[in-house]
């Protein structure tokens, strides 16, 4: 599986996904394309050339390999889409999210989020229905 995220996976994510696909390595950007992924500017157009490196990476890929694609919208839809033309399969983490309210002795509010993994799911298109 190919993970393209903005952090590691944890060992429950590792362990969900090894028992749903039956994952034998886990393929994470090296340093210099994680800072390329982690750093795409919020300004202006999305600057897809700078992605090259990334696609380039994934070009290793084999037909229907796992790709996990979690990031800038832009970014992750333009990855997605390079998916799809290169059947490898797109697949993204969903959570649960407890949110909890805490009102403070000075009037504040104290806000806690908590986000538990629940699965992994293929990104799907439309017209695939």
């Amino acid at each position: 599986m190919y993970i393209l995220l903005n952090h590691s996976l944890t060992k429950e994510q590792e362990e969900s996904a090894s028992k749903k696909w039956d994952i034998g390595c886990f393929k994470y950007l090296s340093k210099e394309l994680s800072i390329i992924w982690n750093s795409i500017s919020p300004e202006g157009e999305l600057e897809i050339e700078k992605l090259d490196p990334i696609i380039c990476w994934l070009d290793t890929a084999q037909n229907n390999d796992l790709v996990l694609v979690q990031g800038e919208f832009g970014a992750t839809f333009y990855i997605v889409d390079y998916c799809f033309n290169r059947k490898i399969i797109p697949i993204y983490s969903t959570s649960k999210r407890d949110y909890s309210e805490i009102k403070m002795p000075d009037g504040s509010i104290k806000r806690k989020h908590i986000f538990k993994h629940v699965e992994f799911r293929k990104y799907k298109r439309w017209f695939n229905k």
